[in-house]
């Protein structure tokens, strides 16, 4: 699986992520900068949805227009935990995203497989969001979808070696989280565990 963590400022976590391969989540609430990675793109829901505040519509569009020609994906924005009111959200988005980068269509807790099967595919994938206990009940409805469509399936807040084997387990191609953006030490335990998954697995 290739791992994403969320952007850091800090030399050293840099490094060690360099040094591992990791990837860089460049969020539409943060800074700016990719720091010489691959890189792809989050909307920054999530981030508002837990300080509080609104999505930032223009602020999100203006990260696209600037980084998202070479973003490996973007993230579609959704409404956390929204259900389908979050799936309509985000389809409305399409038209303006499209033809930029791939795109990931992010599901929430009510989001069911056949909601969204009609929609995804090779140009299309999925972001498993929603709430952790939601996320990790459905990981495996959504591979099954993801396989069947022959889309690219992603898990977001992947933060302990038990979440990096779920993502596994549902056939997840990618995962990002913030832990080792922060804490360089929980490289050494997540880093070895994404490694060893994957070589079961392939």
């Amino acid at each position: 699986m290739i791992a994403y963590a969320s952007r850091t400022g800090t030399r050293k976590n840099l490094e060690a992520l360099r040094r591992a391969g990791w990837r860089l989540l460049v969020s539409a609430t943060g800074s700016w900068r990719n720091e010489g990675f691959a890189y792809a793109i989050d909307n920054g829901a999530w981030t508002a949805h837990q300080s509080g505040l609104p999505f930032d519509e223009a602020r999100f569009m203006r990260l696209v227009w600037k980084m998202g020609e070479k973003a490996d994906w973007i993230a579609v924005p959704d409404i956390v935990t929204g259900g389908i009111q979050s799936l309509e959200f985000s389809l409305k988005w399409l038209p303006e995203l499209r033809g930029i980068a791939p795109l990931l269509l992010p599901v929430q807790d009510g989001i069911r497989p056949r909601d969204i099967r009609a929609y995804v595919g090779p140009e299309l994938g999925i972001f498993i969001g929603g709430s952790t206990e939601w996320k990790i009940q459905t990981a495996l409805f959504w591979g099954d979808l993801a396989r069947d469509r022959k889309a690219h399936l992603h898990m977001g807040r992947v933060n302990s070696q038990r979440r990096i084997r779920i993502a596994q387990a549902a056939g997840c191609h990618s995962f990002d989280g913030t832990s080792v953006s922060r804490y360089a030490v929980t490289l050494h335990e997540l880093d070895p565990a994404r490694r060893q998954e994957a070589l079961c697995f392939c």
